[in-house]
């Protein structure tokens, strides 16, 4: 290649950077902003077909209206939660469809989360062992005759409870500490 050639492919090549690199930024904020689009969509298009999914990894997945998520152990179904406005309002709405409810208080009303919660049967074997995840805990048992023992912190208070039916049967622990 002769010095006049190489210098003309070298003015050529900077031209064509310099036409296409506004272009180029262009076209790369257009795509930016078109992957945001989509992903804010997306996300959109995930929360408003959520209510189809089986997802059992977050509150309120498949059962709406702020209810927390539904669990299984064993034979019994339950719920727990409150913290939030949308979570206690749906909690305390939807408790006249379940046989027992349950709310957690700590001093002065303060509602309390992190309560060991464990339901035995008459014949002392137990049915559901779990955490609260909020001050309000609603259990779906067979009507019978059971006792809840709550723990928060290193405090544990008893309640036998009968369940003859749906939202029938509701009990309130209390504690004095914090």
């Amino acid at each position: 290649m002769t010095k006049t050639t190489k210098a003309a492919t070298e003015a050529n090549t900077h031209a064509l950077t310099k036409r296409t690199r506004p272009a180029a930024a262009k076209a790369s904020i257009a795509v930016l902003a078109a992957v945001m689009t989509f992903g804010m969509a997306g996300g959109a298009f995930a929360q408003a077909s959520s209510a189809e999914t089986s997802d059992m990894s977050s509150a309120g997945n498949t059962n709406g209206g702020g209810l927390p998520q539904i669990q299984t152990q064993g034979a019994v179904s339950f719920t727990s939660g409150g913290v939030g406005l949308d979570e206690s309002h749906a909690l305390i709405r939807e408790q006249a469809h379940w046989p027992l409810s349950l709310r957690f208080t700590g001093p002065t009303a303060d509602y309390l989360a992190d309560v060991h919660v464990r339901i035995a049967d008459e014949k002392n074997a137990e049915v559901l062992k779990t955490d609260a995840m909020g001050p309000y805990m609603l259990v779906k048992l067979p009507p019978g005759r059971y006792t809840v023992y709550a723990r928060y912190k290193d405090s544990e208070k008893k309640q036998t409870v009968t369940v003859a039916g749906n939202g029938k049967a509701k009990a309130d622990f209390h504690w004095s500490i914090q």
